[in-house]
This record gives structure tokens, C-alpha cells and sequence, in this order.
């Protein structure tokens, strides 16, 4: 941003009540008129750290770790490179990299923090459009469930998109408002991260307009649903489990007062997680209680506020609910799931894929196994991976189930260079240099990733890209 960035003098004489003594104005307002240094987090699910760290030399970009994410960097492109989006370069496109401010990191960090999240049922209240929810599955990997909610419908695909690219095959997707997980949940998760709905004041650094509607009558408004949230959170919550609420804003009105509210509201049945340890220089942001209140001139982020509970005991939702309706699957039958199985192991020597086929109609979907104990308390808008569509001779398998499962493949994939990746991501078939007798279909890789199938045609690659992700702009090559 610069000094255009908009900062009413109501908002400025409100940070002034609560900024903290050893902070000055001048530097926090210095800040949010600074540009925002740009991040991104390495997905552990299609990369290596050691791979991207490879990777980012030999394109020249400068890299510098984030302290509280061994997958996060900022990190800065040489200025030829600058004239193709970062969206749009083979390492993004790939599905290895995600888009992510530093601050915004640090939420699912606490959350791992002490905690092994690889087999367990989790929530993620507010997901899209799926930073923190693709940084949580990645520290699963992949195993046991994790339920990512989204109240807005026009940002739930987005977010299924997100998870699609990302090869993400543990997430059940559902489009409630978070109130719902207290009465008709209650102590289903293992852990539940609540990045809250909030006045955004601390993203004014990459929004001019952020505090354009700011008041304190709006903060108090967006507070009591926050306190919604976070009580419907403690319900759902699993004795001995944790919970992670953040926000990306400052005020202590929708911060610490919420979590006091949560505190008051179920005395001596959850208390705080102290973070003031959680990573080097971590106590420059820790408040008294324990939390973390990030200011942007603390670490040259946006602004950001994270807490952590652990729930002692449970009492009993006053109004339980229970959900209407059947489960719309099926069981996948043993001997049609046995085929399938014979044909992944001889098209691409997979040996088995990691849950429970189930049927609906003619759509063949993969469960997470541990789905099971969770299917029938709420509707789910999306569930697990379409692996494919059933026609009279078998499974027609779907871009998805690439994405997803291709890296378990020991046989038949290509790698594509820039130009057939060019081609690929713009509907075009694939060129081959020399022609093939291989048949069937291929996996088809960049960066080393899977980004989808293609089937074999002597001299060329048939591309089988569903068409609503076919892209009609330049990619890959720097221009």
C-alpha cells in the first residue's frame, strides 16, 4: 500500500486505547502504509521443502524462512519474471506452492503445535478460500478427516477448486453457518480452528479499503458473532482436544474479549494454551493471558491475533440436534471395487487407495475411512475424491483422482516441459517429440507433481482437463 491507504482518524484515536506501551503509533501507522513483503507456503503434499528450496534457486527467486512455518517463505521473483503472475508459473499451476501471507500462517501453527494431527477428525469453521484448511491437511497427511465449513456459497467452490489443485483428499466440505456444530456435533473433533469472521483491520496492507466501513458499533456486532462461534466451537469440541481461535483483526473487542467471554462462559472446563514460546521472539507479540497479537511492525506482516484452549470437560448442548434425511451412498461392491483395483495396479501399479469406495449413482467417490463417524450428523456439500464415473466396461477415472492419488502411480506418467504444460492448461493436446505404443491413460506431471490425465495416441497426448479449468492466458514461460 502507500500513503493513499485509507485510515480514518476514529480508527486511529481506537488503537490508541489499546496499543501496547512499548509500541509507538508512528511505527504501527508507518506500517500499514508499507507494501506487504509477499509469501507463499510450500505443500508438503506435492513437495518437498529441500525440492522448492532447489526449485527457487535455479529460477533466481530470493527466499527468507518464515520463523513460525518450516514451509513458509517470503520470497521475491527477479523483475523479468515479475511480468507473469506467480498464479500463473508451473510451480503454482503444479499445485506445490500456495499463495499465503506470513501472519495468516500462524494460526494452524499453533494448532500443531504439541498436537500430532495425522488421524484425526478436525473442523475448520470458516474455510475459504482454503489457505489455512490446505495448511492443515498437509500436517495430516492426508489421514483422518477434516470437515472444512464455508457460509458463503459463492466461495465454496473456490475452495474445492483450491483442494482439487492441492491434491487434498481427507477434506468433507459443508456450507453452514458455524453455529450449527455446537447442537448437531457435539464432541466430534479432535481439534477445531476457528479463523473467525472479522472487521479485517489488520489486512490493510494489501486492502487500501479496508477500514472504509470501519465504526466501533461494527466491531461490537461482528463480536457476538464471533462469541456464536466460539461457544458452538467448545461444544464440538472433543474433551482433551484443542482449539485455535484467530482473527485478522486488532481490536480486543472481537480478540481478547471473545476469548474471555469463552473462558466465562464454560469456567474451569477449557483453559489457555500459553503461546508466548511458540517461536523464536515470540514474546514480542504474547499479551498477559497468553495469546499472540500480531501487530504489522512486529515482523513486517499483516496484522494478526491467535489464541489456543484445551478443553478439561464437556457439558451437554442445551438444544442437541439431529440431522434429517439419508446419506445418498452406497457401499462400492467388493468384486466391481476389486476391478478397479486391478485396473489402477496394471495402468499405473497403484496397490490400493487410502479409504472406502462408495456409489452414488453412476459417480464412484473415495472416503477418508474414519468418515464414517462423522457422515450422518450433518449434510455435507462435497465429500472425499470422485475417482470416477462407471460405464459398461468399467471406471472412467476423473481429473480429480489424479491430482489426488496420482503420486501413489510407480508407472505411466509423463513429465510435460513448458510448452506442452502451455498446451495442456489451454485444452490443447499434447505434442510427444517421438511417437509412443504406449496405450490407456497416463499421468501426467509438472514440477514433479501430478496435475492431471491424458491418454496415449501414438504421436500426441489426448488431454482430458475438465473445460471449466481450461485457461485462455499466456503461463509458464517468462515473457
Amino acid at each position: 500500500m502507500d500513503k493513499h491507504t485509507y485510515i480514518p482518524a476514529e480508527f486511529i484515536a481506537d488503537v490508541q486505547r489499546y496499543l501496547p506501551s512499548h509500541l509507538s503509533l508512528d511505527d504501527y501507522l508507518t506500517s500499514c502504509q508499507s507494501p506487504l513483503r509477499p509469501a507463499l507456503r510450500v505443500n508438503t503434499l506435492k513437495m518437498s521443502v529441500a525440492d522448492f528450496k532447489t526449485y527457487a534457486a535455479n529460477h533466481d527467486w530470493q527466499i527468507t524462512p518464515v520463523p513460525w512455518c518450516e514451509e513458509g517463505f517470503w520470497y521475491q521473483r527477479p523483475q523479468a519474471q515479475q511480468n507473469l503472475s506467480i498464479g500463473n508459473t508451473d510451480i503454482h499451476l503444479s499445485g506445490a506452492i500456495y499463495i499465503q501471507e506470513a501472519s495468516s500462517m500462524l494460526p494452524v501453527f499453533a494448532l500443531q503445535h504439541q498436537n500430532d494431527l495425522t488421524d484425526c477428525i478436525l473442523l475448520d469453521m470458516a474455510a475459504a478460500p482454503g489457505s489455512k484448511t490446505s495448511q492443515i491437511a498437509a500436517q495430516m497427511k492426508n489421514t483422518g478427516v477434516l470437515v472444512a465449513n464455508e457460509f458463503s456459497s459463492s466461495r465454496l467452490k473456490s475452495l474445492s477448486a483450491n483442494m482439487q489443485r492441492l491434491g487434498i483428499a481427507n477434506v468433507a466440505l459443508s456450507h453452514f453457518d458455524a453455529a450449527v456444530f455446537g447442537p448437531y456435533m457435539e464432541q466430534s473433533f479432535s481439534h477445531i480452528l476457528l479463523d473467525a469472521p472479522c472487521s479485517g483491520e489488520g489486512t490493510v496492507r494489501k486492502d487500501p479499503d479496508a477500514l472504509k466501513n470501519w465504526s466501533i458499533e461494527s466491531n461490537q456486532q461482528i463480536a457476538q458473532v464471533q462469541k456464536q462461534l466460539i461457544e458452538s466451537a467448545f461444544y464440538a469440541l472433543k474433551t482433551g482436544g484443542t482449539l485455535v481461535y484467530s482473527t485478522c483483526t486488532l481490536t480486543p473487542l472481537e480478540n481478547q474479549e471473545v476469548c474471555q467471554y469463552l473462558l466465562d462462559t464454560f469456567a474451569g472446563q477449557i483453559e489457555v494454551v500459553k503461546l508466548d514460546d511458540l517461536f523464536f521472539d515470540a514474546k514480542r507479540a504474547a499479551t498477559s493471558e497468553g495469546y499472540l497479537h500480531i501487530w504489522p511492525q512486529l515482523y513486517d506482516t499483516e496484522g494478526f491475533f491467535v489464541a489456543k484452549f484445551k478443553k478439561s470437560s464437556h457439558s451437554s448442548h442445551p438444544k442437541p440436534q439431529t440431522k434429517k434425511g439419508q446419506f445418498p451412498f452406497t457401499l462400492y461392491g467388493k468384486k466391481d471395487a476389486q476391478t478397479l483395483l486391478n485396473e489402477l495396479k496394471k495402468q499405473f501399479g497403484i496397490d490400493s487407495l487410502p479409504g472406502q469406495l462408495h456409489l452414488r449413482d453412476k459417480e464412484v467417490w473415495l472416503f477418508p475411512s474414519e468418515f464414517a463417524l462423522i457422515n450422518e450428523k450433518i449434510k455435507y456439500s462435497r465429500m472425499g475424491i470422485l475417482v470416477g464415473q462407471t460405464h459398461r466396461t468399467g471406471v472412467r477415472l476423473c481429473h480429480e483422482f489424479a491430482t489426488c492419488f496420482g503420486h501413489l502411480a510407480l508407472k505411466n506418467t509423463y513429465e510435460l516441459s513448458s510448452v506442452q504444460a502451455n498446451d495442456y492448461f489451454q485444452g490443447k493436446d499434447i505434442s510427444l517429440p517421438t511417437s509412443t505404443n504406449d496405450t490407456g491413460e497416463v499421468l501426467l506431471r509438472l514440477c514433479g507433481s501430478v496435475i492431471g490425465l491424458g491418454k496415449w495416441q501414438k504421436s500426441k497426448i489426448k488431454n482430458s482437463l475438465p473445460r471449466d479449468l481450461v485457461r485462455n492466458n499466456q503461463l509458464i514461460t517468462w515473457v
